[in-house]
């Protein structure tokens, strides 16, 4: 069955993605020089299948997850990288998002109230023993 798209329809959506073609030419352009920039990190810490293995999740040896992490902080320019797919619970988020954005001794303000008891031995207010 055809589209019962009328021509005006049609001039106008021609019309618009010539209006917005730089645009897209751009983000085309910005979109190539990134895959290149991965696929370089790629080939420069000599990605293989291996690495692309299951894991048991405890990070033990876990060598892709290593070598994803090279390739992160080189093509971030970075000195290191930390890169998880997932986290084990709302607090080991938020846990790595107060650690990324905090330094020991920074103020924490709660807009909110108290935290929760799970996030108190994160931010220091009781005793969990020394900091990893």
């Amino acid at each position: 069955m055809p589209l019962q798209i009328s021509d005006r329809v049609r001039a106008l959506a021609a019309q618009a993605q010539a209006e917005v073609r730089d645009q897209f030419d751009r983000i085309d352009a910005i979109a190539e020089e990134n895959s290149l920039k991965v696929l370089s990190a790629f080939q420069k810490h000599r990605v293989a299948e291996g690495y692309f293995a299951g894991t048991t999740g405890y990070g033990y040896d876990d060598l892709g997850r290593d070598k994803l992490e090279e390739i992160y902080a080189d093509i971030f320019g970075t000195e290191a990288a930390l890169v998880r797919i997932g986290f084990v619970n709302g607090t080991h988020a938020i846990a790595c998002a107060l650690f990324g954005a905090l330094q020991p001794g920074d103020v924490l303000v709660s807009a909110v109230g108290a935290p929760y008891d799970t996030l108190l031995g994160v931010i220091g207010v009781v005793d969990k023993g020394p900091a990893p």
